[in-house]
């Protein structure tokens, strides 16, 4: 079973109920599973197949969710990445992955067309976002078919190929400490073993209605808040960015029963939602993931909105989650929670062998869910999973009662609004600044953010001023990688060996 053929048989079971709600429309399972099929009928008529690769760069949208299925019907797998991305960051992405065709928006062609040269991109899916925007005098337009005529045009008489549980489903690019992000390869039993245990562990039904207003993109979303409900006949609501007041509206007009959402967002919604309290009556469960959230943030949001707060814990390579705290045992406030369905988490020492409760370790984790490895990288594969293991770089301790608690994150990575930084990604970029020669990058802490990028920089130039540093970071990073601010010094702390002293640049930060 995959989460293409469980999306099938809950079409079947429910044709008539909604499996998705966007922009006050509801949408059928049975006309969803529909455009599905057609997608991947079409997919299937130009070529693509088993072994193909398509990216997905599109925001919340149905868009999305069809391409997203009707690729993995067809047996291609998909590669959701980031919209807001540069040319530098989708390139680098679209050339690793070996991308042969990509779903997008009419909005995003530009930057396709400053990369396509470079790319092996045979076709360009475009949705029209209703923007006005022409793309007929586009020098890709011999590549460019509309994402909806595609679909309608596709047929409902289509055979499957034959999927194996252990092909590769979804390739999810994650930041990597080498500065260049890393494929996780997720396969079909890793995408659809998650989607069925967390919809199990957190009792997601036919009868809840969960707002999707994470980015679809990113994993948290795409298996809590998409895949989970889809597989057991809920309804997805669709909100195509985060703001407080969509979100409250949604919640009351659609009568929302889950929300998913990163600490970042319940603190804009505990700030705003003063007049909003009652719009959550029909919540009966928030989780929390992509970041710690602070206890005092927990409380306050769980008192104002009278709802509970269930944080969990999970990673790219997990596909994602692994840990989440229970609905039927008491929730402790601070910690991630126990082992979801069929997930097993161990804390273990520089040698493997698991510690005694209470005793920090680093976080390791066995499953179904757990990925293939990293695409193209085996040695990075062979680091990170031993003897079934995936070893997460997470440091944590668990009590006695089998609860998980973090304690620090990936050495240096920077969280910002639920995003993970690594330090060496900005560093590259600023590296190739020809009046930068030293850099170092770290977190400070933010209000609202989570986290924030401070870089540390000794230019050549005096007159190199922080907004131009700030600028050109703007035009090769996605905006929540860029630096919040720049400090220029004569020289970086070092150590004997000329390793950087982070740490004492964290601490500079911490004194400011």
């Amino acid at each position: 079973m995959n989460v293409s053929e469980q999306l099938e048989r809950t079409a079947l079971e429910n044709p008539t109920k909604h499996a998705y709600i966007f922009q006050e429309k509801g949408v059928s399972y049975q006309e969803f599973n529909g455009s599905v099929t057609k997608f991947a009928q079409s997919l299937s008529e130009l070529g693509y197949g088993k072994g193909d690769h398509i990216a997905l760069v599109s925001g919340n949208s149905p868009l999305f969710m069809i391409g997203l299925y009707g690729a993995l019907r067809a047996g291609v797998t998909v590669i959701p990445i980031n919209p807001t991305y540069t040319v530098d960051e989708l390139s680098y992405i679209l050339q690793n992955g070996d991308v042969k065709a990509v779903i997008t928006l009419d909005l995003l062609m530009e930057k396709f067309e400053k990369m396509d040269q470079d790319l092996q991109v045979e076709h360009y899916f475009v949705g029209d976002t209703g923007s006005g925007i022409d793309t007929s005098h586009s020098s890709l337009s011999a590549k460019m078919k509309s994402f909806t005529k595609t679909v309608a045009e596709g047929s409902l008489d289509f055979d499957k190929p034959a999927l194996n549980h252990d092909d590769v489903a979804v390739i999810l690019y994650t930041s990597g400490t080498t500065g260049k992000p890393k494929g996780a390869m997720l396969t079909h039993q890793n995408i659809y073993s998650n989607a069925t245990d967390v919809a199990d562990y957190l009792d997601i039904s036919s009868s809840d209605r969960v707002i999707a207003t994470l980015p679809m993109f990113h994993v948290f979303c795409l298996t809590v808040a998409l895949n989970a409900p889809i597989m057991n006949g809920g309804t997805v609501l669709i909100v195509p960015k985060f703001s407080p007041q969509d979100v409250f509206t949604v919640a009351a007009q659609q009568e929302a029963t889950v929300f998913a959402g990163v600490p970042t967002m319940y603190n804009y919604l505990l700030q705003t939602g003063k007049d909003h309290v009652d719009t959550f009556r029909h919540i009966r469960l928030c989780v929390s993931g992509g970041s710690s959230m602070p206890v005092a943030l927990l409380t306050a949001f769980e008192e104002q909105f009278n709802v509970r707060v269930s944080e969990g814990y999970g990673l790219s390579e997990a596909s994602p989650v692994t840990a989440f705290n229970p609905l039927d045992r008491p929730r402790k406030a601070g910690s991630i929670g126990q082992n979801i369905s069929n997930v097993e988490n161990k804390i273990v020492d520089e040698l493997g062998e698991e510690v005694p409760a209470g005793e920090v370790g680093e976080l390791i984790v066995q499953g179904p869910n757990v990925m293939k490895g990293y695409y193209k990288m085996p040695e990075e594969t062979a680091v990170t999973i031993k003897d079934g293991w995936l070893y997460t770089g997470d440091m944590a301790r668990a009590d006695d009662e089998g609860y998980f608690y973090i304690v620090d994150r990936k050495k240096d990575m920077i969280l910002v609004g639920g995003y993970n930084v690594y330090p060496r990604e900005v560093e590259e970029v600023l590296y190739e600044h020809p009046d930068i020669s030293e850099v170092a990058v770290v977190g400070a802490p933010h209000p609202e953010l989570g986290e924030s990028v401070i870089s540390f920089v000794v230019s050549s130039n005096p007159s190199l001023s922080e907004e131009a540093v700030i600028e050109y970071c703007r035009a090769h990073l996605a905006k929540y990688k860029t630096p919040a601010r720049v400090e220029f010094m004569e020289e970086l702390p070092k150590n004997t060996t000329g390793k950087i002293l982070r740490k004492n640049l964290r601490d500079q930060v911490a004194q400011a």
